[in-house]
Order: C-alpha cells, then sequence, then structure tokens
C-alpha cells in the first residue's frame, strides 16, 4: 500500500517538538494519528482559546498551533517544570501561545473552551471509585457549549486483560453515558483508543 503525504507529513514545528522529546528522552508525546486529529479541529476554530493538560514535549501542541488560526488563543499546561520551560522556548516566537509550568487545574481560569486536548492521566480518569466523577465534571465545566473535549491513550476494549473484562471504564462510563455530551470512543491505531466528545448542554 501506498504512502501518503498526508499521512506522512511533519509540520515543523511537530518535527521541533518531536526532536526535543528525543532529547529529553520522553516517549509518552501524542501519536502522530492523534496529533492529524488534533490539526483537523483546531483548524476549525477561528476564534476563541483551545487548551492542552498535559503538555510533554509540546508534540500536540504542535499540530494544534500548525493549524490554528492566529486569532485563536491557545494555552497548555505541564506539571513537570523543566518540560515546561524547554517547551515555552519552543514556542517564544508565537504569540498567541502560552505554556504554563503548574498543576492540571491551572488551566481552568483561561476557559470555556472552544478545544480541550487533554493528555495527561490525572484529568482523564476520575480518582477513587469509577461513580467519583470529578475530574470529568471539572473538564465538562471547562467546555463551552458546543466546545470539543479529546482524550487519547486509551486502551480499546478489546486489549483489555481479562481481569478487566466487564469491568466499568471510568472515562468511557461518564463521557459515553452522559446526556449533556455527545460523544464517541475511536481508534486511532488497532492498540489505541480516544474518545471525542462535544459539550451540548
Amino acid at each position: 500500500m501506498a504512502t501518503y503525504r498526508s499521512r506522512s507529513h511533519i509540520p515543523p514545528l511537530v518535527q521541533a517538538a518531536l526532536d526535543l522529546a528525543r532529547v529529553q528522552g520522553f516517549e509518552r508525546s501524542c501519536l502522530p494519528e492523534v496529533g492529524r486529529l488534533l490539526s483537523i479541529l483546531s483548524a476549525h476554530v477561528q476564534e476563541g482559546i483551545v487548551g492542552e493538560i498535559g503538555t510533554g514535549t509540546g508534540v500536540g501542541a504542535a499540530w494544534i498551533l500548525s493549524h490554528l488560526a492566529p486569532t485563536t488563543r491557545f494555552v497548555t499546561v505541564e506539571a513537570d517544570e523543566q518540560r515546561a520551560q524547554a517547551v515555552q522556548q519552543l514556542f517564544r516566537a508565537l504569540p498567541n501561545a502560552l505554556v504554563i509550568h503548574d498543576d492540571w487545574h491551572a488551566i481552568l481560569p483561561y476557559g470555556p473552551f472552544d478545544l480541550l486536548f487533554v493528555d495527561a492521566g490525572a484529568a482523564k480518569a476520575p480518582p477513587g471509585q469509577p461513580t467519583d466523577t470529578t475530574a470529568a465534571e471539572t473538564i465538562l465545566a471547562a467546555l463551552r457549549p458546543g466546545g470539543i473535549v479529546l482524550f487519547d491513550d486509551l486502551t480499546p476494549e478489546a486489549d483489555w486483560p481479562p481481569h478487566l473484562h466487564n469491568q466499568p471504564d471510568p472515562v468511557r462510563e461518564f463521557w459515553l453515558n452522559d446526556t449533556r455530551v455527545q460523544a464517541t470512543d475511536l481508534l486511532t491505531t488497532p492498540h489505541s483508543a480516544a474518545i471525542l466528545a462535544t459539550r451540548i448542554q
């Protein structure tokens, strides 16, 4: 099968973030398939604000910024100080980009968001029991009506180990069943999934 340019082209800013990840030995950057999905979603936001929880070395943010309108603000938050400072330097020439070093909750005052990419484990799954929806409620409240949220790095149900079969997944339980959102669970690769949801209430 041919490899098409639309599937192989890497924007220069994304390549710079990938190079930074390699230098820092960071191995948890978002997948190219997720990056391309982010680029499509962000291209539709012509004004307002796009956010990211979990900057890493800026790969996901670079996919967003490579396709984001200059009239749209972008803010990303990273808990690791060294990575946050490195990405601040990487994006220093982009006036609509802000990189924050802090806990993920620090991004909330910048909302409500038109698009929010959740790429940090603490913000994806609620702590404690599956019925504890504190983090999910916080994320939902951070979206404007019509705003979109993307959660990546989820394991497809077909790949769950046997002891987890028929067990609830807190992320899917909330986002795929709550009537305030319209959501879908989609494969990004054969062994990785994401949830894409939009707030309707």
